[in-house]
């Protein structure tokens, strides 16, 4: 059959009757044996082919697969294979196909060639006693890239260790080793954020494994979407390395307090002849209408989530790291590709296996082009928020962009850096669009993550240089009337009532000298500058009061639906000021009321403190009033671009 009615046979419940198949796939091994299983179901034949390399060398030995039915293969034997890499001969219409298992769990160099592994003997000491941290009051999710973390040679890493998995197991490092200022790990944990966000860490293709160790790429590429990236580890030859150091990791940040979640990017391969295209060519992809690949990732192809054996093999990915690496969330890449009915059958299933919500789930809600899913598929995309169960999240680009200004042009400007707000339309931010509204419609504000900069696009300091320096676009130096503005955006984000989300280092100014995606640059240019955590302090403190005290104050925190009810006034206070008053009533809350005010303009601004005794809980100066609280009554002034919160004393 041609590609057109190949692709209609593919969507057809047809086949999906004749080959969906719910039972092993991938490779085992024990003292029992091992055995191999592949889902190919348009192969005609099907070899197996076993290394003693992970890259070197032919074949020792090749075995033909027996197909068992529903278009699986299967080969055994009473040999323990642990540690043998492997690959596949498949015939598919007379053409032959070399492949990894799209199942592998391992893999040798580049991940060319797969792995026979016993996961047991890759676990660290005490990994299975290994939990994730209580839940917070709040989360304080921090993005970062393993080695954007620790490259810098100023982070007080061991050398052997920078840009590596290990960096996150050193506790106690320092700027240049020093002993004083705290980087890595050490400083995550002065900052008080509690989810650490891991860009991907599944194998991809665009860092060379055997190639110089400044090779740089975010990892938006996936090769081996079960198998960890071999860069990071300290030796990517051996197969169980990579796996062993990624759950030291993880262990390290489980015990320091941090819950780890991971970057996944389930909407399209590296290339679009992946392991899974040759083991099944075209299924897994979504196809134009003359059969071509479909490019809503805007990357050449994209995954047809909304086919049963495509659905099967995310879910079964997404459990395994969830089961395997104890990971406890998943950042979903172009989440707008994925259909609704997967996304659904993912919270379900993580919600049965570890309890109803104990795995955090969001993604972008829109993708990278114009998509051509099955009839019928609804996509995760903005206009179907609604559609998603009520716990999956989604990154609201409309708060990002009303605050700081559109990510698609350089000189656009938002309320920090453009001047004015309008009370009931920010009213909207701060509810965190929990209710219908045509632009971000969630059920509850705990689908919301409220972020000013992640890692696409320009950092937030550097858009603020781009539309507010006029003497010269300083990137790296202070600049006193960026500085006020990210405070101010800052304490605009950390007063909604969603999931706030700080991109690393963006509290201490990150550059990327006006580079707007720096996916491919260099490392240098990427890495976490450690020695502006001490040079832009002042921020730095301003983020960690701002993240102590969210965490003290129940109007924010709460995540129900009631939370909408919170906010009992917004009031325009003038063109360039706004107040928004909070019921803050709580169990453990020393305010059962607070006040957010917000000066957007180059003046400061009286405003007449409402009855009762308030104290002053943040300003323009300090986001730690709130730890030696001052009473304040009558007029009060806010100084030009900046935010107060004041607190009503309980009772008073």
């Amino acid at each position: 059959m041609d590609l057109t009615e190949q692709k209609v046979y593919f969507d057809s419940a047809e086949f999906e009757q004749l080959y969906h198949y719910d039972g092993p796939l991938g490779a085992f091994c024990g003292r029992e044996g091992s055995k191999f299983y592949l889902w190919a179901p348009t192969a005609q034949a099907v070899l197996l082919r076993l290394y003693k390399d992970g890259h070197l060398g032919g074949a020792y030995q090749m075995e033909k697969m027996a197909s068992i039915g529903q278009g699986v293969w299967c080969w055994e034997t009473k040999q323990d294979l642990n540690g043998i890499y492997y690959d596949y001969q498949l015939t598919v219409n007379g053409i032959n196909y070399e492949t990894a298992d799209p199942y592998a769990k391992a893999a040798g160099v580049n991940g060319e060639r797969s792995m026979v592994i016993d996961l047991a003997s890759t676990d660290p000491i005490g990994w299975s006693e290994d939990t994730a941290p209580a839940q917070s009051t709040e989360t304080i999710i921090y993005e970062t890239h393993v080695k954007d973390f620790s490259w810098d040679p100023a982070s007080g890493v061991q050398p052997r260790w920078r840009g590596k998995y290990l960096a996150f197991c050193e506790e106690k490092t320092t700027l240049n080793g020093k002993g004083v200022a705290p980087t890595c790990l050490n400083y995550m944990k002065s900052l008080g954020v509690t989810h650490v966000q891991l860009m991907p860490v599944y194998d991809f293709g665009s860092v060379n494994e055997m190639a110089a160790a400044d090779e740089y790429n975010w990892g938006y590429d996936p090769v081996n979407y079960n198998v960890p990236e071999g860069s990071y580890s300290t030796d990517p030859y051996h197969g169980q390395v990579r796996i062993r150091e990624l759950k030291r990791a993880i262990q390290s940040l489980h015990k320091n307090g941090f819950r780890v979640i991971m970057d996944v990017v389930y909407n399209h391969t590296y290339h679009l002849e992946s392991c899974l295209f040759k083991t099944v060519p075209w299924y897994f992809y979504r196809q134009t209408a003359d059969g071509g690949a479909s490019n809503g990732s805007g990357c050449g192809n994209e995954l047809a989530t909304e086919r049963s054996m495509c659905a099967r093999y995310i879910l079964d990915s997404v459990l395994y790291w969830a089961e395997e690496y104890h990971i406890d969330g998943f950042r979903f890449d172009l989440m707008g590709l994925m259909d609704v009915a997967l996304m659904e059958q993912i919270r379900s299933a993580l919600d049965a296996r570890w309890g109803k919500d104990e795995k955090l789930l969001y993604g972008e809600p829109w993708g990278g082009g114009t998509s051509n899913p099955r009839k019928g598929t609804q996509l995760g995309h903005k206009g179907n928020l609604h559609r998603l169960p009520s716990s999956v999240g989604a990154f609201c680009d409309v708060t990002r962009d009303m605050i700081k200004g559109s990510t698609m042009s350089a000189a656009d400007a938002g309320i920090i850096n453009g001047g004015y707000i309008v009370a009931d339309i920010f009213d909207c931010c701060l509810r965190a669009w929990a209710f219908d509204n045509n632009r971000f419609h969630v059920e509850t504000p705990g689908q919301t993550i409220c972020y000013l900069s992640c890692h696409d696009d320009w950092t937030l300091w550097d858009k603020l240089i781009l539309t507010l320096d006029e003497q010269g676009k300083r990137f790296i130096e202070p600049c006193e009337k960026v500085l006020a503005a990210n405070k101010l955006g800052a304490a605009l984000i950390f007063g909604c009532q969603g999931r706030p989300f700080i991109l690393s280092g963006e509290e201490f100014g990150r550059t990327k000298l006006g580079l707007r995606n720096s996916y491919n640059a260099t490392s240098s240019l990427n890495q976490l500058d450690w020695s502006r955590s001490v040079r832009f302090s002042g921020l730095v403190d301003y983020y960690k009061g701002l993240i102590a005290l969210r965490k003290q104050l129940p109007a924010l925190c709460d995540k129900s639906k009631a939370a909408f009810d919170r906010i009992l006034r917004a009031k325009d206070l003038g063109r360039n000021f706004a107040g928004f008053l909070l019921n803050n009533q709580g169990s453990d809350s020393r305010w059962d009321q607070i006040l957010l005010l917000y000066n957007v303009s180059a003046e400061p601004q009286n405003f007449s403190c409402p009855e009762g005794t308030w104290e002053v809980l943040l300003d323009a100066e300090s986001s730690f009033r709130w730890q030696k609280p001052e009473a304040v009554k009558g007029s009060l002034k806010l100084s030009p671009v900046s935010a107060m919160y004041i607190g009503r004393k309980k009772g008073k």
